[in-house]
């Protein structure tokens, strides 16, 4: 991430965000278990938020700098993994439910997109959770990611990348600003 972008997300307004409008939104229906996966968390925001309703979370973190970060200051039921979401170092059919919160942009290929939701599939027990939001493409989102990775994922081919990964049940909802999805593991 760009300075500009990394001080965004690792700000008190973007928790905020997180828990006032992002995870009601995303989670609204959905019961995530006892053991849940977070992909990129970045700073942690979005862990902090979600910790506070899960028994057990798990984050896979790529960046070394922001996982030993988030791992120093995260609760003993938060595990931090600094691994890459392509080939998680996780046992099969482990979590109850997989989450994705504004992240998969900065994955730099649509194909290794494709490759980390192969591995959630792979994570999740049959009939667990993958759910997630994603911010739309524009012109102040691009703004955002000058001299940063972003890779805007299609809400029109969404649905039809998730089922090739496993999953079922798909719903993709884009609205003005973002894409809300979720999906069942087969």
């Amino acid at each position: 991430m760009n300075a500009k972008h990394l001080e965004l997300c690792a700000s008190a307004e973007w928790a905020e965000t997180v828990q006032k409008y992002i995870l009601p939104w995303v989670l609204d229906g959905v019961d995530l278990g006892d053991d849940v996966l977070e992909i990129g968390p970045g700073p942690g925001r979005t862990t902090d938020v979600i910790a506070d309703a899960v028994p057990k979370l798990t984050a896979v973190e790529l960046d070394e700098d922001l996982a030993s970060a988030l791992a120093d200051r995260a609760p003993a039921h938060v595990e931090v993994v600094q691994a890459d979401a392509t080939d998680m170092p996780l046992p099969d059919g482990r979590f109850s439910a997989a989450l994705s919160l504004t992240m998969l942009h900065h994955v730099p290929t649509v194909e290794l997109q494709d490759a980390i939701f192969g591995e959630v599939a792979r994570v999740l027990r049959p009939g667990g959770i993958f759910t997630g939001q994603d911010s739309r493409d524009s012109d102040e989102f691009r703004a955002l990611h000058v001299d940063d990775i972003c890779v805007p994922i299609d809400p029109d081919t969404l649905e039809q990348r998730l089922m090739t990964a496993g999953f079922e049940e798909v719903l993709v909802q884009p609205n003005e600003y973002a894409i809300r999805f979720r999906a069942v593991r087969a």
